[in-house]
C-alpha cells in the first residue's frame, strides 16, 4: 500500500527565526502567523532548534505541548499574551538586561522528520516527543517544510469511497488474490466493517491488519470466517538436489 507522506500535507511557507532574532521579534512572528512555535535555522538554512511559547514563558504549558490548537500561516487565533520573560529568558537576558535571542532559549536539537517519510510515522513522532508540529527536513537537514498535528488529521478526511476502494484494490485483489467482491467491504465514517469467508483462516488476520493500514481508516470490525484451517499445517522442507546431496544429508 501506499501510505500518503508528510511533503503531501506539510506547509512549505514557513515561519521561523535564526540564532540571532530578539524576543521581541520572536513573538511578534508568532502572534502575526497565530503559531506557538517555530524553526530556528543557521545561514544554511540548516534546522539548529525550534523556539515556542513554552520556551519563551520559561517553561510554562503552551499550546504547542499542552494540546493546543495549531493553526496554518497567517491565520490569527488572538494576540499571544507575554507580558514578562519567563525564568529561563531571564536568565539569558544575564545581568546586563539584554533581550535573550532565539537560540539562547530554543529547544535543541529538533525533533524532524523527512518529506518521504510517512503521516503514520510523523504522528508516531509527534505523540512520543509531545509536540505539535515538526519541522521537515532535505537530507541534508535543511529546512523544506513543516508539519503540525492539524496537517495530519487530513487523512482522516478521506471519502469512505476512496478508502473502500484502496481496500479491495491494494487489499483483496493485489495482497490477497481475490476477486474483488469475494468478502463485503463497507466503510462509514473511516470506520471499516469486513464480513464474508475466506478460504483459509491465514488470510483473516493479514486482510483485517491491511485494511487497518490503509490511511484514512479509524477502526476495522471484522466478521471474517474461514473455511479451512491452515493455522496447524508445516511448511514441506525443500528437497536437496545436486550432486552433493548425499553428503549433506549426514548433517
Amino acid at each position: 500500500m501506499k501510505h500518503r507522506k508528510v511533503g503531501t500535507v506539510m506547509t512549505i511557507d514557513v515561519v521561523r527565526a535564526v540564532a540571532a532574532t530578539p524576543f521581541q521579534d520572536i513573538v511578534t512572528r508568532l502572534d502575526d502567523h497565530g503559531i506557538s512555535g517555530m524553526p530556528v535555522v543557521d545561514d544554511d538554512e540548516k534546522v539548529i532548534g525550534v523556539i515556542s511559547v513554552s520556551d519563551l514563558m520559561g517553561g510554562r504549558p503552551s499550546p504547542d505541548r499542552a494540546g493546543g490548537r495549531e493553526t496554518g500561516p497567517g491565520a490569527r487565533t488572538g494576540a499571544l499574551r507575554l507580558p514578562r520573560l519567563g525564568h529561563t529568558a531571564r536568565r539569558a537576558a544575564g545581568e546586563d538586561g539584554r533581550a535573550p535571542t532565539a537560540g539562547e532559549l530554543m529547544t535543541s536539537p529538533a525533533v524532524t522528520v523527512r518529506a518521504l517519510d510517512s503521516i503514520a510515522h510523523a504522528a508516531r513522532t509527534m505523540a512520543r516527543h509531545q509536540v505539535e508540529r515538526l519541522p521537515v527536513v532535505d537530507e541534508e537537514d535543511r529546512l523544506v517544510g513543516i508539519v503540525t498535528r492539524r496537517d495530519l488529521l487530513q487523512i482522516f478526511l478521506r471519502p469512505d469511497a476512496d478508502i473502500r476502494r484502496e481496500i479491495i484494490d491494494e487489499v483483496l485483489v493485489d495482497a490477497l488474490w481475490l476477486p474483488p467482491h469475494a468478502i463485503g467491504v463497507t466503510v462509514v465514517g473511516g470506520v471499516v466493517v469486513l464480513e464474508g469467508c475466506l478460504e483459509r483462516r491465514s488470510e483473516v488476520p493479514i486482510a483485517e491488519h491491511m485494511a487497518g493500514q490503509v490511511d484514512g481508516v479509524v477502526s476495522v470490525v471484522s466478521h471474517l470466517t474461514h473455511r479451512y484451517d491452515d493455522s496447524k499445517i508445516r511448511p514441506v522442507e525443500p528437497a536437496l538436489h545436486g550432486l552433493a546431496d548425499g553428503w549433506l544429508r549426514r548433517f
